[in-house]
């Protein structure tokens, strides 16, 4: 294999991407027209809209931002386009990480030779992937760095996802969890939490061997939870439910860039334990922020409410060296007034139907 390598990156700097899905304007169901909207994307946002993996979703990515300001203001322009493009095809955007009454069977595999690879794959596993989420990229200078983040940020993944789930419901059905979606995503090969990966010989030892024993094709089938991306010089960050409200999702970008940026400048000497990381993402998944936390470290048991509020004293310097201080009160009012997962469940326990959450649920995405 040509060696792999890691894109020299400026250090720092974000990309976005946030898959939406698309709902008939009048049963707000799913709806296959992200072929029809991409047909009539202007030429200088053809790099911003993208497909995804079903016809009834669509991907909005950012360029490459210097800081958060950036991504809001890109972000802005392209998720504004897209509600007029969906107008137009009579249907709307919809900010969550489950549709909840949609029936996954009944979905269109988007077109491309890596879509329909992947579904003949993965069979039933893929026809269910109805999911969408909130993926972040920060770039780093250089490979060994990347992977100290990834092995470092695995601690703080379970909080990342108890801020941001948006998946309670799947075809009519309460699962009972606050991110169905993680579990959904769990059944892939190759997905979920990673093990340490320990440095940028034993990463680049690892894809060989994958590659040469035709397990994956490319870096991008390793489906983890946070994975260094060699192609674009980053770390993504994947494990995020996509939050309903603008504001949060740009809270949560502040969040994963100030703790990037923290975890780049350490050394890690303590390993993980991968049962207490996979436990705290159940938990996370089950439970939301009423879970329970136990730090991988220290064994320290603790609510993922107070996790959060540690976590923010801890990225005080951070935010405060980034410029992203003023961007983090919305992740305060989260613990307060709960996710979209809290907010849905709350319109479920008041009889509300699934038509009628969606659309109360939509109405706050620009509050």
């Amino acid at each position: 294999m040509e060696r792999l390598k890691f894109q020299k990156s400026n250090p720092y700097t974000l990309g976005v991407e946030l898959e939406f899905q698309l709902l008939d304007r009048k049963n707000l169901d799913l709806v296959p027209r992200s072929t029809d909207i991409l047909s009539s994307v202007p030429e200088d946002y053809q790099d911003r809209l993208k497909p995804e993996f079903i016809q009834s979703m669509l991907e909005v990515t950012t360029g490459i931002c210097t800081g958060v300001k950036e991504v809001a203001d890109d972000l802005i322009k392209s998720c504004r386009l897209l509600e007029e493009l969906a107008d137009r095809n009579s249907c709307l955007i919809h900010a969550a990480s489950l549709h909840p009454f949609a029936i996954a069977e009944e979905q269109r595999l988007s077109e491309g030779r890596r879509y329909r690879k992947i579904m003949e794959e993965l069979q039933m596993v893929g026809r269910r992937l109805i999911t969408q989420g909130l993926h972040v990229h920060v770039g780093l200078a250089d490979g060994e760095t990347a992977i100290r983040v990834c092995d470092g940020i695995r601690r703080y993944l379970p909080i990342l996802l108890a801020l941001t789930t948006s998946s309670p419901f799947f075809e009519g059905s309460d699962s009972g969890l606050y991110s169905y979606r993680s579990k959904l995503f769990a059944s892939l090969p190759r997905a979920g939490m990673p093990d340490a990966l320990k440095s940028w010989k034993n990463y680049h030892n690892l894809v060989e061997i994958l590659l040469n024993a035709r397990i994956i094709s490319g870096t991008r089938d390793l489906w983890w939870d946070v994975r260094p991306h060699p192609d674009f010089g980053t770390v993504e960050v994947r494990i995020c439910d996509l939050p309903s409200r603008f504001d949060e999702i740009l809270a949560v970008t502040v969040l994963i860039h100030n703790l990037v940026y923290h975890l780049s400048r350490l050394v890690f000497r303590k390993t993980q334990n991968l049962v207490i990381l996979n436990n705290n993402k159940w938990q996370a998944t089950r439970h939301g922020l009423s879970g329970y936390y136990v730090d991988p470290y220290t064994a320290r048991r603790c609510t993922f409410y107070q996790s959060v509020l540690e976590l923010l004293d801890m990225l005080g310097p951070a935010a405060r060296d980034l410029g992203n201080t003023r961007y983090m009160a919305p992740v305060r009012r989260i613990l307060e007034t709960g996710t979209s997962s809290h907010r849905q469940k709350k319109l479920y326990s008041d009889n509300k139907t699934f038509k009628e959450i969606i659309e109360k649920i939509r109405e706050g995405f620009w509050q």
